[in-house]
């Protein structure tokens, strides 16, 4: 997927992604490597209330590379 269409994936339906995601992208999406960029894209494809309750920590990711992907884009500081 371009980055294009990865920063577009990223606008969500909740201010709370999109503080998470967007900064995320812009700053390290292009760094990662391709199999990172792969579970960030499947991240992507999650629906809202689910990124929100992993994200908050009100819930554990059942699927290890997700949980792994969010723990990253949780754990990278804004610039």
């Amino acid at each position: 997927m371009n980055i294009a269409r990865v920063r577009w994936a990223c606008r969500r339906g909740m201010l709370e992604l999109d503080v998470l995601f967007q900064p995320f992208v812009e700053n390290f999406y292009q760094e990662m490597s391709d199999e990172d960029k792969t579970v960030f894209i499947r991240l992507l494809e999650c629906e809202d209330p689910e990124l929100f309750a992993w994200f908050m920590g009100h819930e554990v990711c059942p699927d290890a590379e997700l949980a792994r992907m969010v723990v990253k884009v949780r754990g990278r500081p804004a610039p």
